[in-house]
């Protein structure tokens, strides 16, 4: 029987589909700004607000929008406003989101501990319809956002002092980066998992470093890869019976291997055709003298 013909895997796909295309398409601005691990971080506080979700009783998803949100934008003040660089901002996420959570989750009616593994590492069965509303309404805002600040945010990521002296409101769009990859997060976390969304993230951006240069070039190629590995990783997941997490992130490094292997050898060849061109030339016969 086909696994399209289930009501679970119709929903885990499109939500897979529209994860492969967000994550790495606010991945590659974090990338630049090299910032690769803030998911991680912001994944441990979404663990803080997952875990909440299931001590008050409401929908933990919603919880760990806002107390994701709420954690990135704090740290990017920190970050902007103190001395703290963004390598201790970071860990402030990882150990403040990690002790939270369990705190939070030991306080939690039992039964909790089972389907918290959902929310760290992904499930097929747990995409209720409910979360698939609310994955298209936050993906369709990160990416209709993203389509009209995209070449202010590039601009502030790629040089932010250049961005400030053009009169970009860098402030705003740092804070507004911040906030989008915690919605990342959460949305993606129902498929991929809290622990392994920032995989997702950044892998499929690196993948397509290594076979274009251009900006526009590199959205492309990553989106493809990210879409890729999180459909295969779901049609993957339900025929091994596997977390689809461990295998989207698994599909996409084997992505990045690859491309690496041909990004290689198609430099090596590029560079090849370059020293040989002028001894071609070098080598060409004499005109015969008169």
């Amino acid at each position: 029987m086909s696994a399209l013909t289930f009501d679970f895997m119709q929903r885990a796909l499109l939500a897979a589909l529209l994860v492969g295309l967000t994550a790495p398409a606010v991945g590659i601005f974090l990338v630049q700004r090299r910032l690769a691990l803030m998911g991680d971080g912001i994944g441990h506080v979404a663990l803080t607000g997952v875990a909440l979700g299931f001590l008050l009783g409401t929908a933990p998803v919603l919880t760990a929008v806002i107390a994701a949100t709420i954690g990135a934008v704090v740290i990017e003040l920190v970050r902007q406003q103190g001395r703290t660089g963004g390598d201790v901002a970071l860990a402030l996420l990882f150990y403040g989101g990690i002790a939270g959570g369990v705190l939070l989750i030991g306080l939690a009616p039992g039964g909790s501990n089972a389907n918290l593994l959902s929310y760290l590492f992904g499930s097929l069965t747990a995409v209720s319809p409910a979360d698939v509303v609310l994955i298209c309404l936050l993906s369709g805002a990160l990416l209709l956002t993203l389509t009209v600040v995209g070449r202010q945010m590039f601009a502030v990521c790629h040089d932010e002092e250049y961005a400030r002296v053009a009169g970009l409101p860098v402030r705003f769009l740092n804070l507004l980066l911040a906030v989008m990859a915690a919605v990342t997060v959460t949305v993606a976390m129902r498929v991929v998992g809290l622990l392994l969304v920032s995989a997702l993230m950044v892998v499929p951006v690196a993948t397509a470093q290594q076979l274009v240069r251009g900006f526009r070039a590199t959205v492309v190629v990553a989106l493809a890869s990210g879409v890729l590995a999180s459909l295969s990783g779901v049609l993957g997941s339900y025929y091994l019976d596997t977390a689809p997490g461990a295998l989207i992130v698994v599909l996409a490094l084997g992505g990045f291997a690859v491309a690496t292997l041909l990004g290689t050898l198609v430099r090596r060849a590029r560079r090849t055709t370059d020293i040989a061109a002028p001894v071609g030339v070098a080598l060409l016969p004499q005109e015969a003298p008169p």
